[in-house]
């Protein structure tokens, strides 16, 4: 397959150092396009005579393969614009459907007709290490002849180990591509995010160093990188003074998200002033395109900082960009948390079953967390209740937050009756609040209720929470206390 796909590739047509200047996000090697795809967009090329798209045939399709929406287009001689494939790729991939999303690459890789270029076969890289592991990326890779490894597919198996945060087999490959000439602003900028992501935070100076010794651009993604581990690490001076360099290069167009990250490092370091200064700074620059992703990381540093007359100010900013939904919500509901607002949680929440029009558990649960956290359990019994007469019944998640309530509360019975349906409604390879669990197990314990222990164990391996040896080997000595931690 690697080999037919090698022979079918089409010539990069612009240089490494040509791209790292185009680039306008740090991942760009794995993009197709940066226009955002419309089933609009897509009629224009693709649209049948009822205005049925390939887009919506594939986008809307939810079974496991669309290979077979694929072909009946085809049988029904219907055109293949291979733009819009690269584009509905780039969609499905934006909602997390990357095993649709690959499904359609190795079907292009089938077609004869359809060119192959090397930016093909990096998504296609990426997407087999999202789907089956890096692995079999690795083996892919490994098939493509060393002439054809040029910077796309280099970089692309860069990204994957970052994206792994497997350190060693990045700084192999990022030796090799400082090898091969393919070291550009794009390389460095991966590596000092593998960095950061790791807490190998001396190594990001090095990295910036070697990038000025070699004439290679220190771009705004290398700048945002550094200032935000200055932020983690509280290293206020040096954020600063890197700051005011980055806003003196004339290369570099400030942006509202880089002074969202200064703030958040004032407010790590209790600098409440200089961390409002930032925030108006960062509202200054907002685009009319980015303000609800912006406003709603503004609802949150607001709150940091105590500031509860500017949240209600940047939802209504927020609110008047025109319909929203649920996300939106979500960022102010947990702001208002954040500030100890109950009443105000409890008003928005009402305002939010109102109009909400695509029901999302997250936001009853967000209220819940808060009421047990509070301990007015009785409040979160009447809103599980009232989700339950509704017809929404309450999911792993809201059990699992019941529990956490009960356990805080000494209502360990109910604890345990929680955390048992959290298990039950739970899937494959969700994440278990293990304090909960284990205070639940450790009261099962010392009241002798093994059978009941043993059940709960029981539930979480056929959940795919334990292995078959862990889960043998702590029902076998179930009254040993310390296996019962271990399992934890």
């Amino acid at each position: 397959m690697v080999m037919m796909i090698m022979k079918k590739l089409r010539t990069p047509s612009v240089s490494w150092d040509e791209f790292c200047c185009a680039s306008s996000t740090v991942f760009r090697v794995l993009a197709y396009s940066t226009q955002v795809l419309t089933p609009t967009h897509v009629a224009n090329t693709s649209s049948t005579a009822t205005g049925t798209t390939l887009y919506h045939r594939l986008v809307r399709f939810r079974d496991p393969s669309v290979v077979p929406v694929l072909d009946q287009w085809v049988g029904e001689g219907r055109a293949i614009d291979q733009v819009d494939l690269h584009k509905i790729i780039k969609q499905l991939r934006k909602f997390g459907r990357y095993k649709h999303a690959l499904q359609i690459c190795r079907w292009m890789n089938d077609k004869p007709y359809l060119d192959v270029s090397y930016k093909d076969v990096s998504v296609e890289l990426d997407l087999i290490s999202k789907v089956y592991g890096l692995k079999q990326a690795e083996e892919y890779f490994n098939k493509i002849p060393n002439t054809s490894r040029v910077w796309q597919v280099y970089g692309a198996l860069l990204n994957c180990y970052a994206k792994a945060k497997s350190l060693e087999k990045a700084e192999a490959t990022m030796q090799k591509m400082r090898e091969l000439g393919y070291s550009g602003s794009l390389t460095y900028n991966v590596m000092m995010g593998l960095y950061s992501a790791t807490e190998k935070y001396e190594k990001l100076d090095l990295l910036m160093e070697e990038m000025e010794q070699k004439g290679i651009r220190i771009d705004k993604f290398t700048y945002a990188i550094r200032l935000n581990a200055y932020a983690k690490t509280l290293e206020i001076q040096k954020m600063e003074k890197l700051l005011l360099k980055m806003e003196a290069d004339p290369e570099v167009l400030m942006e509202w998200h880089v002074y969202t990250l200064i703030a958040n490092g004032y407010l790590k370091a209790s600098e409440k002033e200089k961390a409002l200064m930032s925030l108006k700074k960062s509202e200054y620059l907002i685009r009319p395109s980015q303000r609800k992703s912006a406003y709603e990381i503004l609802l949150t540093l607001y709150a940091s900082a105590g500031r509860k007359d500017d949240v209600y100010r940047v939802w209504n900013l927020y609110k008047n960009i025109g319909k929203f939904y649920n996300h939106g919500y979500l960022c102010l509901l947990s702001s208002l948390a954040k500030l100890d607002c109950i009443d105000d949680v409890e008003k928005i929440y009402e305002e939010w079953e109102e109009q909400n029009t695509y029901f999302d558990f997250h936001v009853p649960n967000l209220l819940i967390t808060m009421y047990c956290k509070k301990g007015l359990l009785e409040k979160a019994e009447n809103l599980v209740k009232k989700l339950i007469e509704s017809g929404k019944e309450p999911n792993a998640s809201t059990w699992s937050r019941m529990a956490m309530g009960y356990v805080k509360n000494d209502g360990m019975e109910k604890a345990v009756e929680a955390m048992r349906k959290s298990i039950l409604g739970s899937f494959h390879g969700c994440t278990v609040d293990t304090a909960t669990l284990s205070a639940c197990l450790d009261y099962l314990d010392r009241k002798g209720h093994l059978d009941e222990a043993e059940e709960m164990i029981k539930s979480l391996h056929q959940k795919g929470h334990l292995s078959q040896g862990v889960y043998m080997g702590v029902v076998k000595n179930l009254s040993r206390k310390p296996l019962l931690q271990d399992l934890i």
